[in-house]
């Protein structure tokens, strides 16, 4: 009974440091004090609305894992309760260091203590989280789109808006905009939020601008009222029942990626078995070969291309190192991979997703390319198959080609 008590504390405490964690990054994206834009402490009143982030988006979270561990109890494979991982970066400014924008926390886990030899287990407790916690999603946008504060908020967030009048979105997105602290004080007669020396607008340095996806446009398009301000992608960050669906719905197309043992995986491998490994390599090498795309290019300089091709080369052969058991054929892969890209990126002016690429590595590296193959090897009754389909079509959904734009 102890050791349970024990391992139920650890749980806990875990869960009680990610929903800190989370709380002061919702502050955070709320009202723009990232650590090196704002030194300013965080005040109690500021904390507690960080709730309306980090509630919501745990919330999520939770549903997801729980929609894996209950699945797991069904089907009787042992298995632990969530853990939950937090950080947050924002301690940063106070060792004097830049602060980096966090959510606070690199999400939760369940560990499976069993060893699941079925085709139809992997399936039905892979699907389980992404289909719940999709639908718990649905429920905080539903919520965030119809209580939508009017656009006096945003200027509570970035009062310098003001000086462009009610039609600041057509000069602050199109273009960089920017002018001297102490322009900007004799105006409004305050500090502003951002850089110490100089003021920027639209794509410059210090923005975050979010993505979007099918199930956003449908929400602001047919959810929020008529009369309502729906904020585009540069201002969504300070909307934190929105910005925590969209996390869950970005979150949830990773996870449904159908490739190696992500939950994507597992539904493939459900889906069709032994063929498994030839699809999941084939939709890693084109992961890969989109999110590389404008890497390198006949556009840049020649400096760039001779230092850049050998170098990005190798980080290819690295990510396909364990495509097959054989070295010349994954270098092979990954010299073809790069070419493919280079003649698209410089005759086609087509630009993938570099972000994409770090992802690419952590399946490569350390989850996995491939689904270990299970004893029992039955196929799916047709409800599973139904449900196998609508989860290709949440990822649909759910997917951002290119989800946050710095």
């Amino acid at each position: 009974m102890k050791k349970h008590f024990r391992s139920w504390g650890v749980h806990l405490l875990l869960f009680v440091i990610t929903l800190t964690t989370t709380t002061l990054a919702g502050t955070e994206w709320q009202f723009m004090r990232f650590v090196g834009f704002d030194l300013r402490p965080v005040t109690w009143e500021w904390f507690l609305k960080g709730f309306t982030f980090s509630l919501p988006f745990l919330g999520i979270l939770t549903v997801h894992e729980f929609g894996h561990y209950f699945t797991a109890k069904w089907h009787k494979v042992k298995v632990t309760l969530p853990y939950y991982i937090p950080l947050w970066l924002g301690f940063l400014g106070w060792l004097g260091i830049f602060g980096v924008p966090s959510i606070g926390t690199m999400g939760a886990f369940i560990r499976i203590k069993d060893y699941i030899n079925s085709r139809t287990q992997f399936f039905d407790i892979g699907i389980a989280g992404p289909l719940a916690g999709f639908i718990a999603a649905l429920g905080v946008l539903y919520y965030g789109f119809t209580h939508l504060p009017d656009k006096e908020y945003i200027y509570e967030v970035h009062p310098e808006y003001r000086y462009f009048g009610d039609d600041f979105e057509e000069i602050v997105y199109q273009k960089d905009t920017f002018f001297l602290t102490e322009d900007y004080e004799k105006q409004f007669g305050a500090t502003p939020t951002y850089w110490p020396d100089t003021l920027w607008f639209g794509p410059g340095p210090g923005t975050i601008e979010v993505g979007n996806n099918l199930t956003m446009t449908f929400f602001s398009k047919y959810v929020a009222g008529e009369n309502d301000w729906v904020p585009n992608g540069h201002e969504l960050i300070h909307y934190p029942w929105l910005f925590a669906g969209y996390l869950a719905l970005f979150f949830t197309a990773i996870n449904l990626l159908p490739i190696g043992q992500l939950d994507g995986g597992h539904i493939l491998y459900g889906l069709i078995g032994r063929y498994h490994k030839k699809v999941s390599a084939g939709l890693f090498i084109l992961f890969v070969l989109y999110a590389g795309m404008g890497t390198l290019s006949l556009s840049d300089s020649f400096d760039s291309i001779i230092w850049g091709i050998p170098l990005y080369i190798g980080f290819l052969y690295v990510l396909f190192s364990r495509l097959t058991r054989s070295p010349q054929t994954n270098l092979m892969v990954a010299v073809a991979v790069f070419a493919t890209q280079f003649l698209f990126s410089s005759y086609f002016d087509f630009q993938g997703y570099t972000g994409w690429l770090l992802f690419a590595f952590l399946i490569g590296r350390v989850l996995g390319i491939y689904h270990p193959v299970t004893f029992i090897n039955e196929p799916l009754n047709l409800t599973r198959k139904i449900l196998g389909w609508l989860a290709l079509v949440v990822f649909v959904l759910c997917f951002s080609p290119e989800p946050f734009v710095v």
